[in-house]
């Protein structure tokens, strides 16, 4: 009989519930944060975002398969020295949510949203440096510390009185539609939009920022 892996924070037998019809093991949301090493609101994101395959409820509880977890747990690092520049901006997005707005109809991120619809959620303007970001060549998007979509087509910006930019021209090369397996979606015709969506989609890429877009650097220079 193959045992189960081990869960480092996961003590008691009883804080673990086995799945109905050979469903498997499932982990609550806390156990699941507690497995990734994450804030339970944020591994909540990734829920919200439908993101995550297979979950099921107990009572008021959404429970998560392990295998789901562990998938996530296994995700590599983003391959950021395979890109050509020093540094990268990275789009830092919610859950998608309704809006008024005349132009579209959501802001954030969720697997389920139309391409069309998906771009136009991710749209917006932002307090960053634009040219810096232009130089990257490319927008990772992330939700929770993954890479959930990719825009590219940054090379003409506008800026606001407020002093906000957005990049008018943006192209969405590709999105995730499930994290776990991965699944994604590569929606631009160009190959060099394909390489970076296939290249990052589904990666991680921790970033810090007070705001909507960080910069991470990809590599170090030498000389």
């Amino acid at each position: 009989m193959t045992s189960l892996p081990s869960l480092s924070n996961v003590h008691a037998e009883s804080d673990i519930e086995s799945g109905l019809e050979g469903e498997g093991v499932l982990l609550t949301t806390g156990q699941a944060a507690e497995e990734l090493g994450c804030a339970i609101t944020t591994f909540r994101r990734l829920i919200s975002a439908e993101l995550l395959p297979g979950l099921s409820r107990r009572g008021v509880r959404v429970m998560v398969p392990l295998e789901v977890v562990q998938a996530l747990q296994a995700r590599r690092q983003a391959p950021l020295g395979l890109l050509p520049a020093e540094e990268i901006a990275v789009l830092r997005v919610g859950t998608a949510r309704p809006t008024d707005e005349p132009e579209r109809s959501w802001l954030g991120f969720a697997a389920s949203l139309p391409p069309g619809d998906l771009l136009k959620a991710l749209r917006g303007w932002w307090r960053c440096d634009a040219a810096s970001a232009a130089a990257g060549g490319v927008l990772p998007v992330t939700v929770s510390g993954y890479v959930v979509a990719v825009l590219t087509g940054l090379d003409r910006w506008e800026k606001n009185p407020e002093g906000r930019h957005a990049f008018p021209d943006a192209r969405l090369a590709g999105y995730v539609t499930d994290l776990a397996t991965p699944h994604t979606s590569i929606t631009s015709g160009l190959d060099s939009d394909r390489r970076l969506a296939e290249l990052l989609l589904g990666t991680r890429l921790p970033s810090h920022s007070g705001g909507a877009i960080a910069y991470v650097t990809t590599h170090t220079t030498v000389g």
